[in-house]
């Protein structure tokens, strides 16, 4: 079903464009805690320890438009570090 209303037809435009924003800051978030993930297992710590300001600002960013919860961003921060510190040792 299409929507027939201007307003309905406005709102649709509008969701479709959050949608596509959205999608690129989860994308963009998976696809560095994956290379971070994939770096510590090869005890490459120190190319993980460089991406972790990339992590941060796309994180922050994500929380700051409501992609994700501000305490997710928090949590997925924390996991990542504790992570890579646990892997020093």
């Amino acid at each position: 079903m299409s929507p027939i209303t201007k307003s309905a037809k406005k709102a649709l435009r509008q969701t479709q464009q959050k949608r596509s924003k959205n999608l690129l800051y989860k994308n963009k978030i998976k696809k560095l805690l994956k290379r971070v993930k994939n770096l510590v297992s090869q005890k490459k710590l120190e190319e993980a320890k460089k991406l972790l300001p990339q992590i941060y600002k796309a994180l922050d960013k994500a929380a700051k438009t409501e992609v994700i919860k501000k305490n997710t961003a928090s949590r997925k921060k924390s996991r990542i570090v504790k992570l890579i510190n646990k892997s020093i040792v």
